[in-house]
């Protein structure tokens, strides 16, 4: 793989064979993100699991303490008092049965998350094949299906991202933006890192936590040591 002039002045800033603690880490993926955009700070968490069996999925939820730096668009997708309940607490985008048959018949994606009530979930399934590929369908697991619209709301616009393994067994996710400093990153990185080792199956043996790497947009991966 041939990569770009900004990503070869990175790698050579650092040792491509060192494995570093977290927050030396992280100072030093902020000071070699060389782009003249804000570059997203990537965590990537190769796992000792079988992703293939249903009782070591590894998947949830977690609210960054500073976010994840992007604005976030939040679909609702609900009725009555719940639908003045999203549009009370900011959702950017409110319908029913009118947004899912936009999607449907439109193809429409002008959102980065969607939320629904469960009474609307029968209907959902109508876009399932359209959001699914996406990640975009809502589900309890990830809590995007609940009663509490409020609270979802909140916790997306404050930052919430979901982490899940894939077929891997890697997990993909950010924790924030180059600009937020290493301090920052370094909160978001062991908030993320608990919630990950919190979740670790019954059913897994031997090793959990196999490697982890950070990375900016443009830059090569860092190896970091995980401590227990």
């Amino acid at each position: 793989m041939k990569h770009g002039k900004k990503y070869q002045t990175s790698a050579k800033e650092f040792d491509l064979t060192k494995t570093y603690d977290a927050a030396e880490a992280m100072k030093t993926v902020v000071e070699t993100a060389k782009a003249k955009f804000d570059e997203t700070i990537e965590l990537h968490v190769r796992l000792g699991i079988d992703p293939r069996q249903a009782d070591q999925q590894v998947r949830g939820t977690v609210v960054l303490p500073n976010g994840t730096g992007k604005t976030v668009r939040v679909l609702v997708i609900a009725k009555g008092e719940k639908a003045d309940i999203a549009e009370k607490e900011g959702a950017d985008i409110v319908g029913a049965e009118d947004i899912i048959a936009k999607i449907q018949n439109e193809g429409f994606l002008g959102f980065d998350v969607c939320i629904t009530s469960p009474d609307m979930m029968g209907q959902m399934g109508k876009v399932a094949k359209i959001l699914g590929p996406k990640g975009l369908m809502p589900s309890p697991k990830s809590g995007t299906v609940t009663m509490d619209i409020a609270k979802a709301i909140r916790e997306t616009k404050a930052g919430k991202v979901e982490y899940r393994v894939d077929k891997t067994a890697i997990i993909h996710c950010p924790i924030g933006k180059k600009s937020f400093g290493a301090e920052k990153l370094l909160e978001n990185y062991q908030t993320l890192m608990d919630a990950i080792i919190k979740a670790k199956p019954a059913a897994a043996k031997g090793m959990y936590v196999r490697s982890i790497y950070t990375s900016a947009t443009m830059g090569p991966g860092l190896k970091i040591v995980h401590r227990v």
